[in-house]
């Protein structure tokens, strides 16, 4: 009996994930013609929300704990913070839906969950407020402006759906962040070729419980570094009825293609056991693309 390859209940991809719940929210034509009869008036007043935002994240005590800041900011880190924000002040309001802009904000999330380059935890309820904070100053700011009733109303339905996507997407980020921390085995997994000057690093460390599959670990692996995918897994569709209902239900699951090498403990597993095999205590990973 071959050995089991097979890679099932990923994450959606964060590009896919993206437009899949820009087109759920409705963040069509008409949202965002109506966001950009706004977007003249909040950007007049850019400078005032990433002032005015940080300015309230230092004066409340768990977000000024939260930043390291409880005996006074960091000049440095609050420039590096100002800076972020403002990037994604005028990305947001020039209504961007790029492929690149999902990423970005996937990667955001992997911040929040303590994996930037500070390694600043910000628990999800704190963004998802701060993402309600930014709306009601939008609304704040177009009233001050004397904008109409109506395009205000407008304005902030569509600006609700769009941001509100924006948190999904960073939700998704943190997600998997948080996942590869889950486990009490910590697996090295280390890489070769290619895939260094990819994902930037040798080796990451994915976190399972024991007796857990390979999967398991690739999964958490493959959600986190979602770029790999399209070079090193083949999705494989699988159809099935689901107990009584009329309906098919089809699931995605994935393959490693052809010449890439998945390693434990040095052991190809292609030929030794495959995906469902178990992980200990002192295990490692090893995943090869093909050539050099």
């Amino acid at each position: 009996m071959a050995p089991q390859l097979e890679l099932p209940n990923l994450e959606p991809e964060p590009q896919q994930e993206w437009r899949r719940m820009l087109r759920f929210a409705g963040w069509d034509d008409a949202a965002r013609e109506a966001a950009a009869r706004s977007a003249e008036t909040l950007l007049a007043r850019a400078h005032d929300l990433v002032v005015g935002t940080y300015d309230y994240l230092l004066n409340v005590p768990e977000t000024a704990e939260i930043l390291g800041w409880e005996h006074g900011v960091d000049p440095t880190h609050l420039e590096e913070r100002r800076r972020f924000f403002t990037i994604w002040v005028a990305r947001t309001l020039g209504m961007d839906t790029s492929d690149e802009f999902a990423m970005y904000l996937f990667r955001a999330g992997k911040f929040h969950a303590g994996h930037g380059p500070r390694h600043i935890h910000t628990p999800t309820g704190y963004v998802t407020a701060s993402i309600g904070l930014v709306l009601a100053s939008f609304a704040r700011y177009m009233r001050e402006a004397n904008l109409p009733a109506r395009i205000i109303a407008e304005a902030m339905d569509a600006w609700s759906r769009y941001l509100t996507v924006q948190s999904n997407q960073m939700a998704l980020g943190y997600r998997v962040a948080q996942a590869m921390e889950k486990g009490a085995l910590d697996i090295p997994c280390t890489v070769y070729g290619r895939l260094r000057p990819m994902l930037g690093v040798q080796e990451i460390h994915v976190h399972a419980e024991p007796g857990a599959p390979v999967s398991d670990l690739l999964g958490k692996f493959f959600n986190y570094f979602p770029q790999v995918r399209a070079e090193a897994l083949e999705p494989v569709w699988q159809s099935s009825e689901d107990g009584p209902s009329l309906w098919t239900k089809v699931e995605t699951r994935y393959m490693p293609r052809s010449g890439w090498r998945v390693l434990l403990n040095g052991r190809d597993l292609r030929y030794n056991g495959g995906l469902t095999s178990p992980v200990s205590d002192g295990d490692t990973l090893a995943i090869f693309p093909p050539g050099r």
